[in-house]
């Protein structure tokens, strides 16, 4: 009986203990490829930049905005009146287009066809998901996306390479 007894304090007290998890072995390689990894795309996206710069310099007939959410802008047809622009969950409905920062059209305006699309409810370019809320209908923008705002580093599987910038123009017609 004693020895029963002291057989369920021992299982007692061998099932409070803490478990502590075990530690990698060598966690260095590991973050040095991290921080690898981000000099490289940090290189990467200072390049882009600076080509988008370049495009942007060559094109001096118009007067670009770098916004806040990554990408430059510059509008075609402007509406002064005061309309509203698309809100979240808004349905909007625009045509727009897909070229490179060579200008050559990727994708026309006859490819894509009239869009429709629910502001931040659908997936999208991000760029454009960003740059339609900043629209009035009527207005026509030119944006210039870089990659990481666009197709990434995967591009579109067809058309638009890895890493690439595009550039669209985009026409809002409507907002629901």
């Amino acid at each position: 009986m004693k020895n029963s007894y002291l057989c369920i304090v021992f299982l007692f007290c061998l099932g409070c203990t803490k478990i502590v998890p075990r530690k990698p072995i060598n966690p260095s390689p590991s973050t040095t490829i991290y921080k690898e990894t981000i000099d490289q795309a940090k290189l990467l996206n200072a390049i882009e930049d600076e080509k988008i710069r370049q495009f942007i310099k060559n094109d001096s007939t118009k007067i670009y905005t770098q916004s806040s959410k990554g990408f430059w802008y510059t509008y075609l047809h402007k509406v002064e009146e005061n309309l509203p622009t698309p809100v979240k969950g808004n349905e909007v409905t625009f045509t727009y287009n897909i070229k490179d920062l060579n200008d050559s059209i990727i994708y026309s305006r006859k490819d894509l066809g009239m869009k429709s699309y629910v502001v931040d409810k659908e997936d999208f370019i991000s760029g454009l998901q960003k740059g339609i809320k900043l629209m009035k209908i009527g207005e026509t923008i030119t944006f210039v996306i870089p990659s990481y705002s666009a197709f990434g580093i995967t591009g579109d599987g067809d058309r638009i390479g890895i890493n690439q910038s595009i550039i669209s123009t985009v026409t809002l017609i409507n907002i629901k």
